[in-house]
């Protein structure tokens, strides 16, 4: 378990660098707090990757889709949110975030899943690019003047993807 403690506290640090003073960060989330039952059960995959420290330095999940988009017209059989992808400083522009999301595709591929989801933010740096370099694309973007959730999708995986 000291390694999901290791992986949690990566991503509280990684929630507080990327939404700051947006959102309370002081708790765990429940998808961390239940980590067994979101991520390590047959519907969900978390990875990460650590230096030669034995420090995670990234980590990218997905779990089971549960419709709370109601704007949005995905199903919830067969599809998966891609969520928890977070690279250390230091990683960034190494090729580790497709890496992950290489690994991850592969998971989802070998469980038969058949469309990935996944929403961003405009104010994190570089993600929408990354998204559509890996071959999501733009489903809508709420007009909310803080958040401005883009919404993607990634359909009809793959081997060959």
């Amino acid at each position: 378990m000291e390694t999901l403690a290791e992986i949690a506290d990566f991503l509280q640090a990684a929630r507080q660098a990327m939404f700051g003073d947006q959102v309370a960060t002081s708790a765990l989330q429940a998808d961390l707090r239940d980590f067994a039952a979101v991520y390590a059960s047959p519907g969900g995959c978390m990875l990460a990757a650590w230096d030669s420290s034995a420090a995670v330095v990234g980590s990218i999940a997905y779990r089971p889709y549960d419709g709370r988009f109601t704007h949005l017209d995905l199903p919830s059989t067969d599809t998966v949110e891609v969520v928890r992808l977070f690279i250390a400083p230091a990683w960034r522009r190494q090729g580790l975030a497709g890496a992950l999301f290489d690994q991850l595709k592969q998971h989802a591929l070998q469980h038969g899943l058949q469309r990935m989801y996944l929403h961003t933010h405009p104010f994190l740096p570089g993600a929408l690019g990354f998204w559509q370099q890996q071959g999501f694309v733009v489903l809508h973007q709420d007009a909310d003047p803080l958040w401005q959730t883009i919404h993607m999708q990634m359909t009809c995986l793959s081997a060959q993807d």
